[in-house]
C-alpha cells in the first residue's frame, strides 16, 4: 500500500514509511485506552464493546478507501483511538469465568487477538490488489481496481458489523448494586420522612466504617505493584511481539539480494493463514492444562526461552528455496506465534488476578496503553531497523537481517530477565480475597442498618 502512494523514493524505505502507518494505530491506543477503561468500570463493558466494533465498520473501511499516506495515518489513528474494546474483553473474560477457567477464559481472547493477527493479513493477502490477481473478476477500470486495498477492508468492516449485532446480546458482567440504595430511598419515601437522626447517623456510620475497611476499592493501582511490574514486563514482550510481525511480513516480501524471501502478498497470507489455525488449536485445547501444571509465569519463561534460539534461525531460512522453505517457514512462524500469545495470556493473568472486579476495567486500560506506546515504537522501529539492515548486506558483523533478529532476540531476553524476582511479582489470591470480602461486609452492613431502622 505504502508502494502504491509513491512516498518512498527508494525501495529500501518502504518498510520505514509502513512502520508509521502501523504505529499510528497504537498511538491512538495508548493516548485513550485508559479512558476506556475508566467509562468501562462506571457504564459497563457491553456499551465499549459496541463502540468499538462501530469504530471498526466505520473507519476500517474509510482506511481502504485511503488515496494518500496521510489519510492512512489519520484512519488508522482514529481506529485505535476510537476502539477499546480489547482490555475491555480481557476484564469480561475474567468475570465470566470461575477461577479455574480464567485460563481458558483469557487464552480465548488472547487467541482471537492473536488469529486477528494472523488472519487479518491473510486476507489482505489473498484480497489486496484484486484487479492484478483476479483480472477475470476484477478490471482495472472498476470500484477496486481503482481502490486496490478497499476489498480486503471491506470484509473486515462487514465481519466487524456482523460482530457489533451480536454484542447487542452480550450479557453485562459489571452490576452496580445499586438495589440498596433503591431500597432506602423507598423506605425513606414509605415512612413519610427521613429516618430519625440517631438511625440516620448509624447508618452513616457504618457506611464510613467498611469503606475504610476496603483497601481494594480506595488502593491506587499505580501501588499495586504485582499489577504494575506484570504490565512493565508484558510492555516488553509486546513490543518485541509487534516489532516481529511488521518485520516478518516486510522481510517476506523483500526481494532476495535484500536478504528477504520474494514472497508475494498471497505467499505471505498463506503462511500466516496456517500460522493461525494452529495457534487457535493450541491455546484452546493445550495452554490451559499446561498453564494448571507450570502457572502463568513459568508458561511465560519457557515461551521466551524457546523464542530466542527460533528467530536466530529465521536468518538461514533465506537460504531455502521451493518446499523446504515452505515447509520451515510454516512450522517456524506457527511456533513463533504460539510461543508469542502463550506468554500474553501469562502476564495477562496475573494482571487481572491482581484487581478486583470494581478496578478490572481500570487496570487493563492502563495496561492497554502502556502497551499501546510501546507498540506506537515497535511498527516504526521494526521497518526503520529493517531497512537499515537491508543496507549493510555485506557488514562483517551481522550482516543484512542477522541484525534484525539479533535485536529482537535482545528483546526477548530482557523480557525474559524481568520475570524473576525481585522485579515480577506473582499476586498473591489472598489479597483479592479479602478485598472482595471487604466488599461484600460493606454491602451486608449496609443491609442490616437498614433492616434496624425499618424495626418500631
Amino acid at each position: 500500500m505504502v508502494r502504491d502512494f509513491h512516498i518512498a523514493e527508494r525501495e529500501e524505505d518502504i518498510s520505514y514509511y509502513a512502520g508509521y502507518v502501523g504505529s499510528s494505530f497504537m498511538l491512538g491506543r495508548a493516548l485513550t485506552s485508559i479512558l476506556w477503561g475508566v467509562i468501562a468500570d462506571r457504564y459497563g463493558r457491553k456499551p465499549v464493546v459496541v463502540i468499538g466494533t462501530i469504530t471498526v465498520v466505520i473507519f476500517n473501511a474509510l482506511f481502504g478507501l485511503s488515496t494518500n499516506f496521510w489519510m492512512a495515518i489519520i484512519t488508522r489513528f482514529l481506529i485505535g483511538s476510537l476502539c477499546g474494546i480489547i482490555g475491555t474483553m480481557r476484564a469480561y473474560a475474567s468475570e465470566i469465568c470461575r477461577k479455574e477457567y480464567h485460563a481458558l477464559g483469557i487464552s480465548a481472547v488472547s487467541t482471537s487477538w492473536g488469529i486477528g493477527l494472523v488472519i487479518g493479513p491473510a486476507i489482505g493477502g489473498y484480497l489486496a490488489q484484486p484487479a492484478e490477481k483476479y483480472p477475470s473478476i476484477f478490471s482495472k477500470e472498476s470500484f477496486f481496481g481503482r481502490f486496490p486495498y478497499f476489498l480486503p477492508c471491506l470484509m473486515i468492516s462487514v465481519f466487524a458489523l456482523a460482530a457489533t449485532v451480536m454484542s447487542f446480546w452480550l450479557p453485562e458482567t459489571l452490576h452496580k448494586h445499586n438495589k440498596i440504595k433503591r431500597d432506602k430511598n423507598n423506605f425513606d419515601e414509605s415512612a413519610g420522612g427521613t429516618p430519625d437522626e440517631s438511625n440516620g447517623s448509624n447508618v452513616s456510620q457504618n457506611m464510613n466504617h467498611s469503606e475504610r475497611r476496603a483497601p481494594g476499592s480506595q488502593k491506587s493501582l499505580l501501588k499495586n505493584w504485582p499489577l504494575v511490574s506484570s504490565i512493565i514486563v508484558y510492555c516488553i514482550f509486546q513490543l518485541h511481539d509487534i516489532a516481529y510481525l511488521e518485520i516478518f511480513s516486510l522481510w517476506a516480501v523483500s526481494p532476495r539480494t535484500l536478504g528477504g524471501l520474494s514472497f508475494t502478498t498471497a505467499d505471505v497470507g498463506q503462511v500466516l493463514a496456517i500460522t493461525g489455525l494452529g495457534l487457535l488449536l493450541f491455546q484452546l485445547l493445550v495452554y490451559p492444562l499446561v498453564e494448571r501444571i507450570t502457572g502463568p509465569v513459568m508458561i511465560s519463561r519457557i515461551g521466551a526461552v524457546l523464542s530466542i534460539p527460533l528467530l536466530a534461525s529465521y536468518p538461514y531460512l533465506a537460504l531455502l528455496t521451493g518446499f523446504g522453505l515452505s515447509i520451515a517457514l510454516n512450522c517456524a512462524s506457527m511456533l513463533k506465534n504460539i510461543l508469542s500469545v502463550s506468554i500474553t495470556t501469562g502476564l495477562l493473568l496475573m494482571q487481572n488476578r491482581a484487581v478486583s472486579q470494581e478496578q478490572r476495567g481500570a487496570a487493563n486500560g492502563i495496561s492497554m496503553s502502556s502497551m499501546s506506546l510501546f507498540k506506537t515504537i515497535g511498527p516504526a522501529a521494526g521497518g526503520s531497523l529493517l531497512s537499515w539492515s537491508q543496507r549493510r548486506q555485506d557488514a562483517d558483523v551481522l550482516p543484512g537481517d542477522q541484525l534484525v533478529f539479533f535485536v529482537l532476540n535482545v528483546i526477548e531476553l530482557l523480557g525474559l530477565l524481568l520475570t524473576f524476582r525481585p522485579f515480577l511479582k506473582e499476586p498473591e489470591d489472598s489479597d483479592i480475597s479479602k478485598s472482595k470480602d471487604d466488599s461484600l461486609d460493606q454491602e451486608n452492613g449496609i443491609q442490616e442498618r437498614l433492616v434496624i431502622t425499618e424495626l418500631p
